[in-house]
């Protein structure tokens, strides 16, 4: 987008809160989907305010997420289902194929793929607020309004994926040669030896830094990118000022993320079903409290 039409990002005090949710729940939304529709089609010159928020925020967020599959449990149990589904299928073939022991990386990976996984979240949190019951349409269909900039920042997500792939590698051929491990010994090793302990440490450390890079620049930007016409350039540049205008709350949030996944995957991917769709219908309500939508217009009057 160029000229007049072009989004400008900007860090700003918070502003008083507008529409919020009538039933004073803790969804926090500043402008809900319908306002936003007519925002876009009646002043396409707007500005993206990043808003200030608390540390109790990440709970709002996870109750608004569960109050949404409340409301559409069928249509966002069967959306975690298929995902759940497809890693199970995963790891069958990579145990059928002599790969199993890549299952440690490929799992740490799906942190850098997660934020993508959530789209079909959004689309359901987006339907419920525009008072319509969702479908299966709205989940595996909520990237097609923007799907070429959804699809470059699936490529952003695709190289930090990469990127911690050929790490990890590295840092296991370091640690235990280039030969194949023995499946019966190499997870005692790792949680029994030294060599094994020190490689789970730097093995953590690295992919630590690497997901929160990718949290830092897709946390807002996906939802943002769905939600409103921006490039994935500006949606970054969204995404990175709301993480670093709130960093201890976001800090917080990337850490209840991470945690609620491990559980997931604990329980050879069943929590899952229940825990991706909470977790995406709470990262739309976040990007609603962390981002405001105003009319240049508006704002010059």
């Amino acid at each position: 987008m160029t000229g007049a039409c072009r989004l400008r990002v900007e860090m700003r005090p918070e502003p008083a809160r507008q529409n919020r949710d009538t039933k004073g729940g803790n969804r926090g939304v500043t402008m809900n989907a319908a306002t936003r529709e007519q925002d876009k089609t009646a002043a396409p010159n707007v500005r993206i305010n990043i808003r200030s928020v608390d540390m109790d925020k990440p709970r709002a967020w996870l109750a608004a997420g569960f109050e949404d599959f409340r409301q559409a449990t069928s249509v966002s149990l069967a959306y975690g289902m298929f995902w759940v589904g497809l890693s199970i299928a995963i790891t069958a073939g990579a145990f059928t194929l002599g790969l199993w022991h890549w299952l440690l990386p490929l799992i740490a990976g799906f942190m850098f793929l997660g934020p993508l996984v959530a789209v079909g979240s959004y689309g359901i949190s987006r339907a419920i607020e525009a008072g319509r019951v969702p479908n299966l349409g709205d989940a595996f269909g909520a990237w097609k309004g923007h799907a070429g900039q959804l699809a470059m920042m699936g490529v952003m997500m695709m190289i930090f994926f990469l990127a911690w792939i050929r790490l990890a590698t590295l840092l296991f051929a370091l640690f235990f040669g280039l030969e194949a491990p023995n499946p019966e010994t190499l997870y005692s090793s790792l949680l029994t030896t030294p060599d094994g302990l020190i490689m789970l440490a730097v093995g953590t450390a690295i992919g630590g830094v690497l997901a929160f890079g990718a949290f830092t620049i897709s946390v807002v930007a996906i939802p943002t990118l769905m939600d409103q016409d921006l490039t994935f350039m500006e949606g970054i540049e969204a995404s990175i000022r709301s993480v670093a205008k709130n960093f201890r709350p976001m800090l917080l949030w990337a850490a209840i993320l991470t945690g609620c996944v491990l559980v997931g995957v604990m329980t050879f991917y069943i929590g899952l079903a229940l825990i991706l769709p909470v977790l995406g219908h709470a990262s739309w309500h976040a990007y609603e409290d962390l981002v405001r939508i105003e009319p240049l217009e508006k704002l010059e009057s």
